[in-house]
């Protein structure tokens, strides 16, 4: 399964497309003391075909494992799945969707929820995007947010942005772009020059926007998504996209060293000494790597999901 043909890796990968904004789970994160309690919510279950949701719990260094379904319209509940802990979890059903719920929480549900269910019209199961659930004695702690601009070696006339949130608990963000608008309203950007690439390590979180020159002189918003409230930084200024001109007469200077705000130009002039500053040889490794880890994470759960769906053609054979 491991060695997909290129064609079936295509399908899978617009499945993904297709079911993205599906079964809505709207929490990222959930901390919890142990002895407290806890509820995941998985709304958008009405364009499910089958009566059944199902629960799936899924551990850091585990695989995925049927907790229990819970039935739309009665309500009722099934948890012959063998789940260790299948005592320590209930659900119910709420409006336009149904709740997973723990009454007393314990060090060991610390692990990530997935809801899911049939999908006829598609031939598999739709998912949500999961929560997790952080059991643990430290308070949440909010991001600090900060949007740093980035030339783009090799895309002439063209620019990046760099949005880093650091300093918060639990890790995991979810990053949002708004561009304004010209009646000075903010919407997500909609150009095809504009891409936005992710990449996490420990503390750290980044979100990278790439935009072509004719978004240059445009204004950008970095919002982020956090359980301990949401953040955002912005772009304040614009600046022209650069001219062609010839080459320069005399070397340029090196610029100073870029330092994080939340007001900042979205390009500079800068074009001269790209070469010469080491900070720009930085950014181009990072958008590497970036792009690196996105595509591996993308064929691990591409094959992951085609062994989902061979193993679970039928629904009632959950």
């Amino acid at each position: 399964m491991l060695f997909l043909p290129a064609a079936a890796l295509c399908c899978l990968c617009s499945a993904l497309v297709a079911m993205a904004a599906q079964l809505h789970q709207e929490d990222l994160t959930l901390t919890r003391r142990p002895g407290g309690s806890v509820s995941f919510s998985c709304r958008e279950t009405r364009q499910c075909s089958s009566n059944w949701v199902y629960w799936y719990q899924k551990k850091q260094a585990g695989t995925f494992r049927v907790i229990l379904d819970i039935g739309k319209t009665n309500g009722d509940i099934d948890k012959r799945y063998n789940h260790p802990q299948k005592d320590d979890f209930s659900a119910a059903n709420i409006q336009n969707g149904c709740e997973l719920q723990i009454k007393q929480v314990k060090v060991d549900h610390a692990a990530s929820y997935y809801c899911t269910c049939w999908k006829s019209a598609y031939g598999y199961y739709i998912f949500g995007s999961g929560t997790e659930l952080v059991v643990t004695d430290e308070p949440v702690l909010k991001p600090v947010v900060s949007v740093y601009p980035a030339a783009s070696r090799g895309l002439e006339a063209s620019g990046s942005l760099l949005c880093v949130a650091s300093h918060m608990f639990p890790p995991r963000v979810r990053f949002s772009w708004k561009v304004q608008k010209e009646d000075g309203s903010w919407a997500e950007p909609s150009r095809p020059e504009e891409e936005q690439l992710e990449l996490e390590e420990s503390g750290r979180s980044a979100s990278i926007l790439l935009h072509g020159p004719q978004s240059s002189t445009a204004k950008y918003r970095c919002e982020v998504q956090h359980e301990g409230g949401a953040a955002e930084a912005r772009t304040a200024q614009e600046v022209p996209a650069p001219a062609a001109s010839c080459p320069p007469e005399r070397e340029a200077a090196a610029p100073a060293a870029l330092q994080p705000t939340d007001e900042l130009p979205l390009d500079r002039d800068r074009d001269r000494d790209r070469e010469q500053n080491p900070l720009e040889q930085q950014r181009v490794k990072l958008l590497c790597v970036c792009s690196t880890v996105l595509i591996v994470k993308s064929l691990v759960y591409c094959c992951g999901l085609s062994v989902l769906r061979i193993l679970r053609t039928e629904p009632h054979l959950l």
